[in-house]
């Protein structure tokens, strides 16, 4: 091995410049070194399969593709989340023991009481809050709005001398009013999942919230991401039930 030395410095002088040569070499092989296991990491975790979050869903209910609930009774309450729900509801679904509920503003949801002939006042008032709750009189923020319930046989897509738009039914014959029906929910878990009922049902639900409309309120879509942190679950699963609009939580038991 030749090594070149330094005829105007000393032997100590030469010693050290080689050995700061020698320093600078081991510290340029760490750092390779540190570069190759970095790059070895790197290309290992890309080659792993890429984890995604899968959301599982549980088979549904065919109700449950509708806005849906039980009467403290136990009756099923079914409401349209469109025009074209509203319409199938009734021609569908829709029996001659059952109860047809409808606010009375233009735009909302027709909700079908299974077997209302024989539900009794209690349940009546129930489905009408939620015909109410589902209407656009939470859009405007309302405290209430009167709903009215009629048989199937009062029902016509017929109207002389005027349309009959989707969604829509122009209704023969006497109503039962029920006035200034609030609208005002409760959401909370049941044995099944998240769930929603009208105020003055009796039915029990864990970790429930009383839901209120307000202009001042969050967005359907603000909302569904702050129960979903609440509950533990995906905010898909409020977008599906909540009404349109602006709406505020308070907590169960506390004044409004």
């Amino acid at each position: 091995m030749r090594i070149r030395l330094f005829y105007m410095k000393s032997v100590h002088e030469n010693a050290a410049h080689y050995y700061e040569l020698a320093k600078e070499s081991r510290e340029k092989i760490a750092g390779v070194e540190a570069a190759i296991a970095e790059t070895e990491k790197e290309m290992k975790d890309a080659a792993k399969p890429e984890k995604k979050d899968v959301r599982i869903k549980k088979a549904k209910e065919w109700h449950e593709k509708f806005h849906s609930a039980y009467t403290s009774a136990g009756k099923l309450m079914i409401g349209g989340r469109s025009a074209q729900q509203n319409d199938q509801l009734v021609s569908k679904h829709m029996d001659d023991a059952d109860l047809f509920f409808h606010a009375d503003i233009q735009g909302g949801a027709v909700f079908v009481l299974k077997d209302g002939k024989a539900a009794g006042d209690e349940e009546m008032l129930e489905c009408a809050q939620m015909a109410a709750s589902f209407s656009n009189a939470w859009k405007n923020g309302n405290a209430a709005v009167d709903v009215y319930a009629v048989e199937k046989q009062q029902l016509t897509k017929n109207m002389s001398g005027g349309f009959v738009p989707a969604g829509a039914f122009a209704i023969l014959g006497e109503r039962r009013w029920f006035r200034a029906a609030k609208l005002t929910l409760r959401i909370g878990l049941s044995e099944k999942g998240v769930a929603i009922v009208p105020e003055c049902s009796k039915t029990k639900l864990g970790n429930e919230l009383t839901l209120v409309p307000t202009l001042a309120g969050k967005d359907k879509g603000a909302l569904a991401k702050s129960l979903a942190k609440r509950f533990g679950l995906h905010p898909d699963d409020f977008l599906e039930i909540l009404p349109n609009g602006k709406s505020k939580t308070v907590e169960a038991g506390s004044r409004r």
